[in-house]
């Protein structure tokens, strides 16, 4: 499979040496690839995203969903509401994606158990029925997308045409399971040297898993997806837990979030709801006055838009466990190159005072937001 990418890659190096030498000062072009819920950290990034792209900082070209924390179908009803909700359905399409891994089944994942690979229980999709028909999904809390259909193309075919389309301009934030990326590069492996980036939260190196003990959920759930994505010749930048861990809302910043200049609107409301009271009705701000939570997805956005947030970043040289055993979807980064891996820069540390600024910014500015200014629509 990978001689299918250094081929590729080879036919289309000129075509790359061409886009980067005429590519336009534009702002950043993004795919958020995501395991969508209406308000988590997927989420969250898509909220800030908007109100970003409104400022005409960034262009969201599409929102491509995976498999993950909850199943497609409820993830696609979620996303299409949420859009909807922002205020612009008609500037960022929702694409269906993979509902499954590549072979990571519930199978597997029990053999993992039973052989002890721990961890808090947590199976994301897998710990719920899969919804079969829309009488299955849980409305949002303000209901279902009214008018958002969810687009013809497939995520994987999106990302291949995006990619074309702008080549050498895109960052693919893959903030889920790798799915989608690894079925695009596999059906489209031209497109491999045209993409700019892939931003990850995934992984977990110097710290323990949350989904096993060794192993971070995105990458766990399609370890095998992950292993071919990481050791793609593009330019990685990884999120692991290593950072997301030391990134922590407290009630400070909970407060500012529910109480801040949209305290009214829908999204102040939903946030309270999710992160007051939690997903089980009692653990959470408004419940435990010393309950915190992590920060995840919004750190990728927050260093798409100024790498100067990383202050602490080191290199290496990632592959993933995919033997089957208690480790599979560990994250095993060498500091040294190894045959067959590409080097990623991983970062440590965040600068969180200046993040959570942009954080609370961007949950805290009117919504529906603000159409984007032309210029950062012009060249769809």
């Amino acid at each position: 499979m990978l001689k299918r990418y250094f081929l590729a890659a080879a036919c289309a190096i000129a075509l790359l040496g061409a886009a980067h030498a005429t590519a336009p000062t534009d702002i950043p072009k993004i795919i958020i690839d995501s395991d969508f819920g209406t308000l988590n950290d997927d989420g969250q990034l898509l909220v800030i995203a908007a109100q970003l792209q409104a400022r005409g900082r960034l262009r969201i070209l599409g929102l491509t969903i995976v498999s993950g924390n909850q199943w497609l179908r409820q993830e696609v009803a979620d996303a299409l509401k949420a859009v909807e909700r922002l205020g612009i359905e008609q500037q960022v399409g929702v694409y269906a994606g993979a509902n499954y891994a590549l072979s990571h089944d519930l199978a597997a994942i029990r053999r993992e158990q039973q052989l002890g690979a721990g961890g808090d229980g947590y199976l994301g999709a897998w710990n719920k029925p899969e919804p079969l028909a829309d009488a299955d999904l849980a409305a949002p809390p303000d209901g279902h997308a009214s008018h958002t259909r969810v687009r013809e193309q497939s995520a994987a075919d999106f990302i291949a045409d995006s990619v074309r389309r702008h080549p050498g301009e895109v960052t693919i934030l893959a903030v889920g399971p790798l799915t989608n990326i690894a079925l695009a590069v596999r059906k489209h492996p031209d497109i491999v040297p045209l993409i700019r980036q892939i931003i990850y939260m995934g992984g977990a190196f110097d710290v323990g898993g949350n989904s096993t003990r060794v192993a971070e959920f995105n990458w766990w759930f399609d370890p095998e997806a992950a292993r071919e994505v990481l050791r793609l010749p593009v330019r990685h930048v990884v999120f692991p837990l290593d950072v997301t861990d030391t990134v922590r809302i407290d009630r400070r910043i909970y407060e500012r979030v529910v109480y801040g200049a949209a305290r009214d609107g829908i999204v102040a409301r939903l946030y309270k709801q999710l992160n007051g009271y939690g997903y089980d009705g009692r653990n959470g701000f408004e419940t435990n006055p010393a309950y915190s939570t992590d920060v995840w997805d919004t750190l990728t956005l927050a260093y798409l838009v100024d790498p100067g947030y990383a202050i602490r970043s080191v290199r290496r040289w990632i592959d993933i466990d995919v033997t089957g055993g208690v480790a599979t979807g560990r994250a095993i980064g060498h500091a040294a190159p190894r045959p067959g891996l590409q080097p990623a820069t991983v970062v440590k540390r965040f600068d969180n005072r200046r993040f959570f600024r942009f954080y609370v910014d961007g949950l805290t500015a009117p919504v529906p937001v603000a159409p984007p200014p032309r210029s950062a629509t012009a060249a769809r």
